[in-house]
């Protein structure tokens, strides 16, 4: 396989997994700017997303954008216990290399490679995919991720064995779930919306 393909669009589009930064090209028309209605400025929670095209595509709903946002800080910058940040971001990370978001994946894997200063398993993980051997306590975690990712009904007991026996506690194995069930989802808007872009130089 190549690093990128070129679809009917013209576009150049990656096409193995990486943590390089990357754009993405929506399929459909964002809201512009400069157009955006007090409703969906407020939609957005931080302003600076008013230059993301995919913040403003989403803003076109502006309630769900909101209820969306607000979920996705609350999983991943809450610091009130639970699992440690980069953890959280490998959840996501693995749940984007299981689904095939190549963008994702490539954001989640950047987190999770700079707040483990694991960059090496991280790759590994996006080299190899959810099988890759990366430790006891990752793998449970990576394994609890595809479970829910590939069936949801499938994650069960020995999900939750596993990730109490690498030390996590209740606060901890219930980011692991929200971090793969809302990039599960994510992934899944963001495929069916557009495509990744190499990075603007």
């Amino acid at each position: 396989m190549t690093d990128k393909t070129v679809p009917q669009s013209g576009h150049v589009v990656p096409a193995v997994f990486t943590r390089d930064m990357l754009d993405w090209l929506p399929w459909l028309e964002p809201v512009a700017a400069d157009q955006m209605t007090e409703r969906q400025l407020a939609s957005l929670v931080d302003a600076a997303r008013v230059k993301s095209d995919y913040f403003r595509l989403l803003a076109r709903d502006p309630d769900v954008l909101e209820a969306r946002t607000r979920t996705d800080k609350d999983i991943f910058y809450n610091p009130d216990a639970g699992l440690p940040r980069a953890e959280r971001e490998l959840a996501a990370a693995a749940t984007s290399r299981l689904n095939g978001c190549i963008y994702c994946a490539s954001v989640h894997a950047r987190f999770a490679a700079t707040y483990s200063k694991r960059a090496g398993d991280v790759d590994r993980l996006l080299a190899e995919g959810v099988g890759a051997d990366l430790d006891k306590r990752w793998n449970a975690i990576v394994a609890a991720s595809v479970a829910l990712t590939e069936t949801p009904i499938s994650f069960g007991p020995r999900h939750i064995d596993a990730l109490r026996e690498v030390g996590l506690d209740d606060d901890a194995i219930v980011d692991v779930i929200n971090a793969a069930s809302f990039f599960n989802w994510a992934n899944r808007l963001m495929l069916s919306l557009g495509e990744p872009v190499p990075a603007a130089s």
